[in-house]
């Protein structure tokens, strides 16, 4: 990965592919000694100082998770060569290395908001405070405890709050957010309780550049809690960033929202396996086969979304992979399908067999576009982590890593 300096470096190349130089510049017929200085500054720094300022630029990298073990002292030395060809004096250098060296690492401290106000009572539950709000649901907090309170009654497909309740009501795993209680409060309304859990992914991700330590704890426990339903044949259906909750800026992780999760028994009465609902996924997490037409998809499913997670996680700063309008807007379908073709390229019949019998097959319908390498889109990252993702991000979804078979994977094994 090329880590740009923080502050502009003098003595850029030029056009031509040649470094400038000035001349020697004269006062009163005599030369300048602070030019005559930077003339031969490199000369005077030893290969003793330079390799000392690798290897703070490597620990201070290291740290901030601006890069991966594995590629950090490549990133030091592209750092400290750069410096050291575009800088016109030593001091000029030196203040380009600690750019880095004493930039601090990324704030990922959440302050604690005390609320001023006495909030709303809900059922038994007093001084319930607003926190967020979604298509059939809004959400309070009440000190220890979240209540999803149903604003919606009727059900909104894939949108189930009975269902949700039923399906975690089966569950016990450590990294899936427990329901600790149902009721129907004051209105009618059905309320369901989890305990608070103050982080999301999404928001770690809003503060920059996501320690790499970080990033593969989180996804052991999401791809744990993954093997765990999948192993049951339940497909969550809305892996993103903001469903994954974190007790702390470390974690754990718990996996949340199972609105619209699909269960080999609770749902096929309303979808059977072989004709599940499209709408599925949230903009640029969504998966390929549910934008052409194939509606008997399975739990790889959640893992083209998962590999697109671990992406957005590993960019400095964190970028999503694909662009997506909101679900709400026209054309956002459209568009998430020529970003993915532009991005990773368009699919032919050999890399996406499954796609032929497909109710609008991909192939003949638009432009072919390359794509680009994992190295390229994911440059100086660990090459262990790109090869997860290319296991992942994979049009066929019979290719796809398993949950179980990603959490066995050498950049997530405690082995390496």
């Amino acid at each position: 990965m090329y880590l740009g300096l923080r502050r502009p470096l003098a003595n850029r190349v030029n056009k031509a592919g040649q470094h400038n130089t000035s001349s020697t510049i004269y006062l009163n017929g005599r030369q300048n000694p602070s030019m005559a200085s930077t003339s031969n500054w490199r000369s005077e720094l030893g290969a003793a100082n330079r390799y000392e300022n690798i290897e703070k630029l490597r620990r201070s990298i290291e740290a901030k998770g601006l890069s991966s073990t594995g590629t950090a002292h490549k990133s030091a030395f592209a750092v400290e060569t750069e410096a050291y060809n575009t800088s016109e004096s030593r001091e000029a250098y030196d203040e380009a290395c600690s750019a880095i060296i004493d930039e601090p690492p990324p704030d990922l401290s959440f302050p604690e908001h005390e609320p001023t106000t006495p909030g709303l009572p809900i059922g038994n539950y007093s001084s319930c405070h607003h926190i967020a709000a979604g298509l059939i649901s809004e959400v309070y907090q009440s000190k220890l405890l979240a209540l999803k309170v149903i604003t919606e009654t009727r059900n909104i497909e894939p949108h189930n709050p009975l269902r949700e309740a039923k399906i975690l009501t089966e569950l016990s795993h450590r990294s899936i957010i427990k329901l600790t209680e149902t009721f129907k409060d004051q209105e009618g309304r059905l309320v369901l309780v989890f305990p608070f859990v103050p982080l999301t992914l999404a928001k770690v991700i809003g503060r920059g550049a996501v320690p790499e330590e970080i990033t593969k704890a989180c996804f052991r426990d999401l791809l744990s809690a993954l093997a765990y339903l999948h192993e049951s044949g339940i497909i969550h259906r809305d892996i993103k960033p903001s469903n994954l909750l974190l007790a702390s800026k470390t974690g754990p992780a718990y996996l949340s929202d199972f609105g619209t999760a699909w269960h080999p028994t609770l749902s096929a009465g309303d979808e059977p396996a072989h004709h599940k609902v499209l709408e599925v996924g949230t903009t640029c997490y969504r998966a390929p086969e549910t934008l052409f037409g194939n509606r008997a998809y399975g739990t790889s499913l959640d893992m083209w979304a998962a590999g697109t997670m671990l992406v957005e996680c590993l960019r400095k700063p964190p970028t999503p992979l694909f662009e997506s309008r909101e679900t709400s807007e026209d054309g956002n379908q459209l568009g998430l399908i020529l970003s993915i073709f532009k991005t990773v390229g368009t699919p032919t019949e050999e890399i996406w067999p499954e796609a032929r019998a497909f109710s609008t097959p991909p192939f003949k319908w638009y432009q072919a576009f390359p794509g680009k390498s994992w190295e390229e889109l994911l440059p100086g990252v660990d090459e262990h982590a790109r090869d997860l993702v290319g296991r992942l991000v994979c049009f066929e979804s019979g290719r796809r890593a398993t949950a179980a078979e990603s959490l066995a994977h050498p950049y997530l094994s405690n082995t390496r």
